[in-house]
C-alpha cells in the first residue's frame, strides 16, 4: 500500500489511476498486486550500483571498486601517510600492508610483519614515519622508510587498541585491561596520561579543541580527557599537571567501537552489543599461564595463541547482538541517529557529500547516513565486516574488510549505470503475468532546474539529447524457486509501465537498470499485476458433535438458561501461508459457542482455499439406507450449523458439505469441493418399559422371616441404546441401577432390584430409562403389603 509520503510525489494526473490500482479491493477476480516500496523489501534484492535507501526507494551509488586483495584474514586499521599513500593493518600474524591506489591491479607490499597475532592499529607522524601497535600483549613499533623496525614503546598492558597522534606532536595509546591511555613523545618516553574506570579504552579521537576524546567498554562511555598545566607551579611538582576526564555520553550498548568527528564539531559514535543487566562488573577468566586459547573468527579461521594469567582471551570480532550510532552535538547534546538488531557498525567516516558513513558486519554492508534520518546501503563488500574507512584529500573513500582481508575505493563520482534485481517472488500458484508498474522522482529536467549546479544541467542536456532511457526494466519467470537457466529469458527492455510478456509459471522476477541517474532516477516501487489460477477449495474436516448440543455463533447466558458446552472443533491440516499481496481486509472466522438444547444436531467444519477466496457452503443429508442428498441449509458463510432433528425420522445418517468460491469468481470460472461427514444417528424417541412387576419376597433365615419388594423390568430404544437408568420409592429420591451383567451396551437391557424391609401398606414404584440422546421412558407399578403377623 502507497505511504503518504509517496501518494505525495505522484502527479494530480496519477493519483486516480494509482489509487484505484493500488488501494481498492479486487473481491471480483482474482487479480492481485505484488508491491515492492519498503527497505525490508528492497533488501532482499540484489544491488550492482544501486543504493537501498531507508526510506524505500533505489538510487545510483556511488562508485564502489576492489583495489586489493590482501594477504591477511582481517584488516583493522586503515591510514593515509602524509602523501596520501594507503596502508592497512591486520593479522594473522600481524601485517602492515602498503596499496597502489593508482594501480588497482598491483599486488600491495608488506612493510610490516611481525610474530603477534594481529596488527591493531596504525599511525603517521608528521614526517610519515609509521608507528605499528600490535595486541595483544603487544608494543608499539616504529618503521623506517627502508622497513626496519623496533620498538618504539611498552606500556607493558594486555591490549593496545587504538593509537593516535595529537596535535602536540606526542602519540596516545588506548589500552586495556586496566583503561589506561599513554601519551608518548617523539623520543618514546611516555607516561599514564589518563586511568579510566573502565576496562578498556578502545578507540581515540581529538575534538576541535585539540582535547583527547576516548570511547570505552563495558559501559560504552565517551569521554573527553583535558589535561591542564598550573602557571606558577614548578614542573616537578604533581600538582603542576592535572588531567581530568569527563563523560560526554555513556550509550546504551557495551562497546564504542568507532569516533568520528565531523567540520562542524559535532562526534559521531558507534557502539555494539547490549550491556549486561549487572552492568558495571567485569569478569576476567583466569587462564593458566602455560594454556592456549583458541579463537575462530566469523570466516572460520582459527588461531592459537599463549594465554598469560588473568587474561581476557584476544577475540577480533566478539559476538554482539545489536548496534547504534550517535550524533553528540557541539554543544554536547546527544542523539541516536540509527540503530539496528541485525547490523554491527566497526568503522565510521565521511563521504564527500558530507554524509556519514558506517561500516558494518556480518554481511559486510557500507551505509551513508543523512541528518535527517534516512540512511541507504551504498555497496556490499563481499567480506563479512567492514573495519576501517579513511578519506584522502581529494575526496576518495577507502574501506578495508576482514573474512577476507580486502581494501576498497568508494566514490567520490557515482556509477554511470546500475542494476538492481528483485527477489523471486512465489505466487504460490500457476499465474498469469499482467502490468508492471512503478513510480521514479520527478524527471531529470525538473530537478536540474531547481539545482544551482550548472555542471548537474549540462549533464541533464546531455542525456536528454542523447534519447537514450534513463531507466529500463527486464522480467522473467520460471517454475522454480531459485532463479536459474531453466527460467524464461529476460523480456525487455520496458520504458514505461506496461504488460509484461514473461510466459504464465509460479515465480516472478524484475530487474531493473538506471542510467545516468546522478541527479536523476530512482525508483520509489515496483508493483505487478498478476492473475493466479483459480484452484478448488478444499474442505479439511468434519466435526459432528454430541446429540443435543446447539452452537451459534453468538451467546448471552441468561439466568436459567442451559450451560454452555465445549465444542468439537475440525482438525486443520497444516497447509503453508499463502502470500497474496492484495489490500483486502483479513477475515477471521468468528468460533461458535455451544450449549445443550435437546433435539439439536450441529456440524462443524474447516476449508481453505488457496486463492485466499471467500467461500459459501450448502449442507445436504441423507439416510443409511438412501441415495438422493436433500438440501438442509444453503449460502452459508460461517463453518458451522445446527438444527432441529425433531423434524426427522429417527435412524442413521450422513451429511455433505459443499464449499463453492462463486462469491470472488465470475460463474463460469467458479469451482467447487465436497466431503462427507461420519455416520450419525438422530434419536427423537423415548425408551419403552416393559413387563415390569413388583412382587413381595419373604425370606426365612435363622427362625425370622423378612419381606422385601422384588422389582422386574425391561427397557428397550430402537434406534440407539439404553444408557442407564433409574427408580424411585412412593415418590422418593431417583437411585441408579444396573442392569442385569452390570454392562449398559445393548438397546435392550434387563433389570432387577429389592426394595428392603418394606413398611405395610400401598406403595408405588416408579422407574425409568435413558437412551444415549437423553430421551426418557418412564413407568410405575403399585404394590400393597399386608400389615404384620
Amino acid at each position: 500500500m502507497l505511504t503518504p509520503r509517496k501518494l505525495s510525489r505522484l502527479p494530480l494526473l496519477f493519483l486516480p489511476l494509482c489509487v484505484l490500482t493500488f488501494l481498492v479491493p479486487l473481491h471480483a477476480e482474482h487479480t492481485r498486486r505484488w508491491l515492492q516500496t519498503t527497505y525490508e523489501e528492497f533488501l532482499k534484492g540484489t544491488a550492482h550500483g544501486v543504493a537501498v535507501r531507508s526510506d524505500g526507494r533505489l538510487e545510483l551509488a556511488p562508485k564502489f571498486t576492489l583495489l586489493s586483495d590482501a594477504d591477511a584474514s582481517y584488516l583493522w586499521s586503515l591510514k593515509l601517510d602524509p602523501k596520501g599513500t594507503l596502508y592497512a593493518a591486520g593479522g594473522s600474524p600481524a601485517k602492515v600492508f602498503r596499496f597502489d591506489s593508482a594501480n588497482p591491479n598491483a599486488k600491495p607490499s608488506t612493510v610490516f610483519e611481525s610474530s603477534d597475532l594481529v596488527a591493531q592499529s596504525i599511525a603517521f607522524d608528521s614526517k610519515g614515519m609509521l608507528y605499528v601497535a600490535t595486541s595483544p600483549d603487544g608494543k608499539i613499533y616504529r618503521v623506517s622508510s627502508n622497513g626496519e623496525k623496533s620498538v618504539f614503546f611498552d606500556p607493558k598492558t594486555k591490549y593496545i587498541w587504538d593509537i593516535a597522534f595529537g596535535p602536540d606532536g606526542n602519540l596516545y595509546v588506548a589500552t586495556g585491561d586496566k583503561g589506561q591511555i599513554f601519551a608518548v613523545s617523539p623520543d618514546g618516553k611516555g607516561d599514564v596520561f589518563y586511568t579510566s574506570d573502565e576496562a578498556h579504552v578502545k578507540v581515540l579521537a581529538f575534538d576541535k579543541n585539540s582535547q583527547v576524546l576516548a570511547g570505552t567498554e563495558p559501559n560504552g562511555r565517551v569521554l573527553r580527557i583535558t589535561r591542564t598545566i598550573h602557571v606558577g607551579i614548578p614542573r616537578n611538582d604533581p600538582a603542576a599537571i592535572t588531567t581530568d576526564g569527563f563523560v560526554l555520553y555513556e550509550t546504551a550498548k557495551r562497546e564504542v567501537t568507532a569516533l568520528l568527528v565531523s567540520p562542524d564539531g559535532s562526534l559521531y559514535v558507534s557502539a555494539i552489543g547490549d550491556k549486561q543487566r549487572n552492568a558495571g562488573t567485569v569478569i576476567t577468566p583466569m587462564v593458566p599461564s602455560n594454556a592456549t586459547t583458541t579463537i575462530t573468527t566469523s570466516a572460520g579461521s582459527t588461531v592459537i595463541t599463549s594465554a598469560p594469567q588473568a587474561a581476557t582471551p584476544f577475540v577480533a570480532f566478539p559476538p554482539a547482538l545489536s548496534s547504534s550510532i550517535y550524533r553528540i552535538a557541539a554543544d554536547g547534546a546527544p542523539d541516536e541517529i540509527w540503530t539496528s538488531r541485525d547490523d554491527i557498525v566497526y568503522s565510521l567516516g565521511l563521504a564527500s557529500d558530507g554524509r556519514v558513513l558506517a561500516g558494518t558486519g556480518n554481511n559486510g554492508a557500507v551505509l551513508a547516513i543523512d541528518g535527517h534520518g534516512v540512511f541507504a546501503q551504498l555497496a556490499k563488500s563481499g567480506s563479512a565486516q567492514i573495519t576501517g574507512i579513511a578519506r584522502s584529500a581529494d575526496g576518495h573513500v577507502f574501506l578495508c574488510t576482514a573474512n577476507p582481508g580486502k581494501v576498497f575505493s568508494l566514490g567520490p563520482g557515482y556509477e554511470p549505470e546500475g542494476t538492481f534485481e528483485s527477489r523471486s517472488f512465489d505466487a504460490q500458484l500457476f499465474s498469469q503475468w499482467g502490468r508492471l508498474d512503478w513510480w521514479s522522482p520527478p524527471a531529470l529536467e525538473e530537478q536540474a532546474d531547481a539545482a544551482v549546479n550548472a555542471s548537474a544541467k549540462r549533464a541533464v542536456r546531455s542525456i536528454k539529447d542523447s534519447g537514450e532511457p534513463r531507466l529500463e526494466f527486464f522480467v522473467r519467470s520460471g517454475n522454480t524457486e531459485e532463479p536459474s537457466k531453466e527460467w524464461s529469458r529476460w523480456f525487455g527492455p520496458y520504458i514505461k509501465p506496461s504488460t509484461v510478456e514473461a510466459p504464465a509459471a509460479r515465480f516472478f522476477q524484475w530487474r531493473a537498470v538506471i542510467h545516468d541517474g546522478r541527479p536523476g532516477d530512482g525508483i520509489d516501487w515496483v508493483s505487478l499485476a498478476y492473475l493466479p489460477r483459480n484452484v478448488a477449495p478444499v474442505i479439511d474436516a468434519i466435526a459432528v458433535q454430541d446429540p443435543g448440543i446447539r452452537a451459534q455463533a453468538t451467546l448471552i447466558i441468561s439466568s436459567g438458561q442451559n450451560p454452555t458446552v465445549p465444542l468439537r472443533m475440525p482438525p486443520t491440516p497444516s497447509t503453508p501461508n499463502v502470500f497474496i499481496a492484495q489490500s483486502t481486509p483479513v477475515k477471521f472466522d468468528q468460533p461458535p459457542q455451544g450449549y445443550r438444547e435437546k433435539g439439536y444436531q450441529s456440524v462443524l467444519w474447516s476449508a481453505h482455499d488457496d486463492n485466499d477466496d471467500d467461500l459459501r457452503y450448502a449442507i445436504y443429508y441423507r439416510g443409511e439406507n438412501e441415495k438422493e442428498w436433500k438440501l438442509l441449509k444453503d449460502k452459508l458463510d460461517q463453518k458451522f450449523y445446527a438444527w432441529d432433528t425433531t423434524t426427522l425420522p429417527d435412524g442413521a445418517y450422513y451429511l455433505k458439505i459443499v464449499a463453492s468460491d462463486a462469491p470472488s469468481n465470475p460463474p463460469q470460472l467458479a469451482l467447487g469441493a465436497s466431503r462427507e461427514s461420519e455416520r450419525f444417528l438422530v434419536d427423537n424417541t423415548p425408551p419403552t418399559i416393559d413387563q415390569l412387576d413388583a412382587t413381595l419376597v419373604t425370606t426365612k433365615r435363622g427362625g425370622l422371616s423378612t419381606q422385601s419388594i422384588l422389582v422386574r423390568f425391561t427397557a428397550r430404544d430402537a434406534a440407539s441404546g439404553i444408557d442407564h437408568a433409574q427408580f424411585s420409592v412412593d415418590g422418593g429420591e431417583w437411585v441408579l441401577l444396573s442392569p442385569t451383567g452390570n454392562v449398559s451396551d445393548n438397546p435392550e437391557q434387563h433389570y432387577e432390584f429389592n426394595v428392603a424391609n418394606p413398611t405395610p401398606g400401598e406403595h408405588t414404584v416408579a422407574v425409568r430409562a435413558y437412551d444415549r440422546f437423553e430421551n426418557v421412558g418412564s413407568a410405575k407399578t403399585t404394590i400393597t403389603l399386608p400389615a404384620k403377623p
